[in-house]
């Protein structure tokens, strides 16, 4: 088992710092051949897909944007990367793929490697005025400089003057919290709403998409207002407007899952004439454009445009300004936990097909989040599968995921007809698959980690680092066993087995989450591993071995278990990351769990040395789910 401590991370940190301040001296040294640099502004908001009229949406009502879309290019194969606020918005503003900096569970906490900026910080090493009004919700701690000023009165009006600036406005409106508010009085008539194949048409799932659409309408004129100052103050001729959601629409299936209907967003960016230049040749003003982008290029993208070279830790490519590369051939989407649920999902997507790879296919999609149980539509759509009233499309949201998912966007928008085992589709889904796995190793998905043992690799350095060092984080061998953990090969079980007794313990959590994922015959062919297992030393494979027999063992098999389960739940003793994984796998174990109902009532609350993102709601929800 690979060792952890600080002697360890010694050596590779002043590597590693060396190579992060390389970029940073680049970042400041580099400055546009000629002229001023462009302002930079943002309008941005939550929760909403392609949806505008402009992108082709003819239930849209968005006049403003639509006009500003007249001079903008639209990106339409633009994707989020995450399909929720927290990691999609951490993509943004660090420029690298969350699973690559440990950060991609909903509103974890944890630090890029000393040295590093987000990007609004290099953009004020040039000049740059930065200003930010006013959600951030990073997953990483913020360093110092990002902002000049970030908040409910930001404005590019309070900068210095001539100073070039970075603005961003964020609309909250559209969040999904909003779709759901009641009583609301329509604009858009419900009755005349697209219902996508994978919900049930009923009226309270037409309300929330109509409400959805009336949220638009009114941040469309939100966005033009700040539109509109822009020209009176005279700076609509410096500067470079560009505007997106942070991922896909609130709703159930949208929001959450990592399908191109939860990560697909338009991107309409308009470059005035006085920096036409800094446009590449794709960039047509008023028109769709199918070049594929994602919110990993927008910090290297942003710097390119203010003449600035992005540092070499990006993982993104710039798509304009003189830093721009070829177009994509690829974009590539992430689940990890989403609020108080684990899962595990990768996925790629070209031109026209998506492919989704499920690490726990054993999950439903639709596991039950407080937060989103919220929404009329989620209420009606689980209560009408439990009637048995619902069609085969809409069903599957309620069930089990199959291991690989591929769907042709060209012909299947709702993404509903999975063709992983279509033989004529097989060359693609061979391609694509290959496409994920090389990608997975180049960014050196720590992911694939549990979530407490991302910030115990971590600790020292940071989860990057921990990532990028193979003394730590043997990125292949780990994916190896997250494949064969879920894949369906008839000879896994023997090859699990072996593994529960490797040297490196994330290896040895996949192998134990390889009989969660298989089941009663697994479990009884693993026991003795197993059981042995419930004694590791690395308390996520505890756990995963746990959750296995507690739910699948014999009763005194999952007696034993539950109790190692019970022993890893109580926050304040084991932290907020390990009590939530056994909380889960407690919950897993059914009606099993019934005579520990009283203990787990009578746990903490909190873990007071978490971040305060984690501190208590998590926790708290699944506490309650155990005890109701």
């Amino acid at each position: 088992m690979p060792s952890f401590t600080r002697r360890t991370f010694t050596s590779n940190l002043a590597a590693t710092s060396a190579l992060a301040a390389a970029p940073l001296l680049n970042a400041l040294q580099t400055a546009p051949a000629s002229g001023p640099r462009p302002n930079i502004l943002w309008l941005t908001c939550e929760d909403t897909g392609p949806h505008l009229h402009a992108c082709g949406d003819d239930y849209s009502v968005t006049p403003n944007l639509d006009q500003f879309c007249t001079r903008a290019s639209l990106y339409m194969n633009a994707w989020s990367n995450f399909p929720v606020c927290a990691p999609a918005r951490t993509t943004i503003i660090s420029g690298v793929y969350p699973p690559a900096t440990g950060a991609e569970h909903m509103r974890s906490m944890t630090h890029m490697p000393a040295g590093w900026k987000m990007f609004p910080g290099y953009l004020r090493d040039v000049g740059y005025y930065t200003s930010n009004n006013e959600k951030e919700d990073y997953n990483l701690e913020k360093p110092e400089g990002t902002w000049d000023d970030s908040g409910k009165k930001a404005h590019w009006r309070n900068r210095t003057a001539n100073k070039p600036f970075f603005s961003v406005f964020n609309f909250l409106i559209t969040h999904e919290s909003q779709l759901r508010t009641r009583p609301h009085k329509f604009v858009h008539d419900p009755a005349k709403v697209r219902v996508p194949a994978y919900h049930p048409d009923t009226p309270e799932v037409r309300q929330d998409w109509a409400q959805y659409y009336d949220n638009i309408t009114t941040m469309d004129g939100q966005a033009g207002q700040v539109l509109a100052d822009l020209e009176k103050d005279g700076l609509a001729n410096d500067t470079i407007v560009i505007f997106f959601g942070d991922h896909g629409s609130g709703m159930p299936r949208s929001k959450r899952w990592p399908y191109n209907s939860g990560l697909n967003v338009c991107i309409a960016v308009h470059i005035p004439e006085k920096f036409r230049h800094l446009a590449p040749k794709d960039y047509l003003p008023g028109q769709k454009n199918n070049r594929l982008v994602s919110f990993v290029d927008l910090a290297p993208t942003m710097l390119s445009l203010a003449g600035v070279k992005p540092p070499d830790f990006h993982q993104g490519e710039a798509f304009l300004g003189p830093h721009a590369t070829a177009p994509r051939s690829h974009v590539f989407g992430f689940r990890g936990r989403m609020d108080e649920r684990y899962d595990c999902v990768r996925t790629v997507r070209d031109q026209r097909f998506i492919y989704i790879r499920n690490y726990m296919p054993h999950k439903i999609y639709g596991q039950h989040l407080d937060y989103m149980w919220e929404t009329p539509t989620t209420q009606v759509w689980e209560r009408m599968y439990k009637e048995g009233k619902l069609n085969a499309a809409q069903s599957k949201f309620w069930q089990t995921k199959p291991v690989e998912e591929l769907y042709d966007l060209a012909n299947d928008r709702d993404e509903i007809n999975n063709l992983a085992s279509a033989p004529e589709h097989q060359a693609t889904l061979r391609s694509l698959r290959s496409a994920l796995r090389q990608n997975e190793l180049k960014i050196k998905d720590i992911g694939l980690l549990s979530e407490a043992e991302i910030h115990s690799r971590g600790k020292g350095s940071s989860p990057y680092e921990a990532g990028h060092n193979p003394k730590t984080f043997n990125a292949a061998g780990i994916l190896d066993a997250a494949e064969l953990a879920s894949a369906n090969d008839p000879n896994a079980v023997t090859k699990l087995t072996k593994a529960l007794k490797h040297p490196d313990s994330g290896v040895r959590y996949w192998a134990a989450m390889g009989a969660v994922i298989r089941g009663a015959k697994a479990t009884e062919v693993m026991r003795e591993a197993l059981t042995t297992a419930l004694s590791d030393a690395n308390p996520s494979v505890r756990i995963a071995a746990g959750e296995a027999l507690a739910h699948y063992g014999t009763e005194p098999d999952a007696a034993k278990a539950l109790e190692v389960l019970m022993s890893l739940a109580d926050p304040a003793k084991n932290g907020a990351y390990l009590s939530m994984q056994a909380l889960n796998a407690i919950d897993a174990s059914g009606l099993r769990a019934t005579p520990f109902k009283a203990r787990i009532r009578a746990f903490p609350k909190t873990d007071p040395n978490a971040p305060d993102r984690v501190k208590t709601e998590y926790v708290t929800r699944l506490e309650a789910a155990l005890t109701h």
